[in-house]
């Protein structure tokens, strides 16, 4: 099976009264990006998260959306700090003494200075919270995969169609390229005899001629290169896994070889086929490009 680089997974848990939920999207790039958006309560987990999604994932520019509530009893405690209170509490009866003032401080004034009250939240089981966030990133990542699963399978059906048309096109080219030389004969010498007014035609030098012109256009090499490259990016169509930049490569290989058709070819037949080729391999290596 192929995978696209296109895929959507979501999943959610609820356990323990808490709450994630994972969100995974991607879109195709040449290496494995991986942009990570969650609270910031969660931010130790992300070097696992990274590692986990790895064990689905190798190539795209992936989007990961967590969010996180708590739905248990408050986890906060307030925590008063009696050093910092007696520091304020000196020194307003300092300032009271010093300027005449009425020492007039209150509990409740003294417990609005800053951080004289703070809260503090509970310290989390860090493994346990992990186990739940994994089940939902695993959850979001299996759904994730397949989507790009379903979406591979079309791509691979589409290239399978292109290679096929592909194939014809190259089999046009090959079928063609013995008439293009005997017609050439056949011009030369017709024209060569209308230039002698029908005196004997040298055969050795039309045949040198036609010789010439034959090496030329030939194309021989060029076909069985690309009937090579198409055989062989069907079969790894067909084989599966990571073969993104593979099939990328072999592209460009077919391309280079559409290019030396068309810079050999001396006739429209052959041209438009070459050009035609050339639009099929174009639309290959842009599909190609989301593939992982």
């Amino acid at each position: 099976m192929i995978k696209s680089m296109t895929g959507f997974g979501r999943y959610e848990t609820a356990e323990n009264n808490r709450k994630f939920t994972v969100e995974i999207k991607s879109v195709n790039h040449r290496y494995l990006d991986v942009n990570i958006k969650m609270p910031k309560k969660l931010g130790y987990f992300e070097s696992s998260i990274r590692t986990e999604l790895k064990n689905y994932i190798s190539r795209g520019k992936v989007d990961v959306f967590i969010t996180y509530e708590d739905f248990g009893e408050n986890n906060s405690s307030v925590r008063y700090n009696k050093e910092l209170a007696g520091e304020y509490l000196k020194y307003l009866r300092q300032m009271a003494e010093e300027f005449g003032l009425d020492d007039d401080v209150r509990v409740s004034t003294l417990s609005r200075y800053p951080d004289v009250f703070t809260m503090e939240e509970q310290t989390e089981d860090e493994e346990e919270l992990w186990k739940e966030l994994q089940k939902a990133i695993d959850g979001a990542a299996e759904m994730f995969v397949k989507t790009r699963i379903d979406e591979g399978e079309h791509l691979r059906d589409d290239l399978l169609e292109k290679l096929d048309e592909m194939l014809k096109l190259v089999d046009y080219i090959e079928e063609r390229s013995p008439q293009i030389v005997s017609e050439y004969r056949n011009r030369l010498e017709e024209k060569v005899r209308e230039l002698l007014e029908d005196k004997n035609v040298d055969e050795a030098r039309l045949l040198t001629e036609v010789t010439i012109f034959a090496d030329k256009v030939c194309v021989d090499e060029e076909i069985v290169r690309l009937k090579s490259h198409i055989a062989t990016t069907a079969a790894t169509l067909k084989e599966g896994g990571s073969i993104g930049r593979k099939l990328d490569f072999l592209a460009q290989e077919m391309n280079r070889e559409a290019n030396t058709i068309l810079s050999k070819s001396n006739d429209l037949k052959v041209s438009n086929c070459g050009i035609e080729l050339k639009t099929t391999i174009e639309k290959v290596r842009e599909q190609i490009q989301n593939i992982e």
